[in-house]
């Protein structure tokens, strides 16, 4: 911020009405362009789910159409946490803080949202139990539901080259591991039953969900970060960051 010109220079409220109005051009732009992608993105073609998927939720065995809860539409976040973790990903447990607020008004929209991620279902309980949300989550753990949206990419795949994450190939890495990784999917399901995956992003695809990035976007200083979300902690873990420090 020390090099911002406003530090050295204020102006007046008038060179700022201009230089404001400037930028709202682009907004503006960016908003109807926006649009245009939110109706493109709504006529993309559709998959037919095929597999049965089945998860492990606390009320036992759910299968993907379980999830919809008798709605027509569904999505589903990606979360990072795989089996033996401790805990979750702390940039997806930012991203899950923003979740719970819209669950009643996407509700009342014909609209269901689940979390899914490979921990087994008793760690994804404990650290749900931690963090204090509420939102559906359920496991995938032992099926090939994660691999098949491309959110789970095994070792093997990473070695050879085979590995795809976000619609590109990932380079090849030699002493490759397991990798976790996020994302969004959207489903739909007819009258007959039946389901058909509509929509999935992933990596920066997934900001526009996260809120409090949205409003930092907005401050003098922006997200102030070096690398992509090094500011973020799980919402428990703050204090202990300043403490630390």
């Amino acid at each position: 911020m020390e090099h911002h010109p406003a530090v050295s220079r204020a102006v007046s409220r008038e060179e700022w009405l201009a230089a404001r109005k400037a930028l709202l051009i682009k907004e503006k732009e960016a908003t109807r362009l926006r649009d245009q992608l939110n109706a493109e993105r709504m006529a993309l073609p559709w998959v037919k789910i095929e597999k049965e998927y089945t998860f492990d939720s606390p009320q036992g065995k759910t299968t993907l159409a379980d999830l919809f809860a008798g709605r027509s539409q569904l999505v589903i976040y990606h979360f990072m946490f795989a089996p033996g973790w401790a805990a979750g990903c702390p940039g997806c447990s930012h991203m899950s803080d923003h979740l719970d607020g819209p669950l009643t008004h996407l509700e009342h929209h014909d609209v269901s949202l689940a979390v899914v991620s490979r921990a087994p279902i008793v760690d994804i309980e404990a650290y749900k139990k931690r963090m204090g949300w509420r939102f559906p989550w359920v496991s995938s753990f032992g099926t090939g539901f994660n691999y098949d949206f491309q959110v789970t990419l095994p070792k093997e795949d990473i070695a050879s080259g085979k590995a795809v994450y976000n619609f590109a190939n990932v380079p090849a890495q030699a002493d490759a591991k397991d990798i976790e990784a996020h994302g969004i999917s959207a489903f739909y399901k007819d009258q007959s039953g039946q389901v058909f995956h509509t929509y999935s992003t992933y990596a920066r695809g997934v900001e526009e969900w996260v809120g409090t990035l949205m409003i930092l976007d907005r401050t003098p200083k922006g997200r102030n970060e070096k690398s992509a979300g090094d500011f973020v902690r799980r919402h428990d873990e703050y204090d202990k960051a300043a403490t630390a420090r």
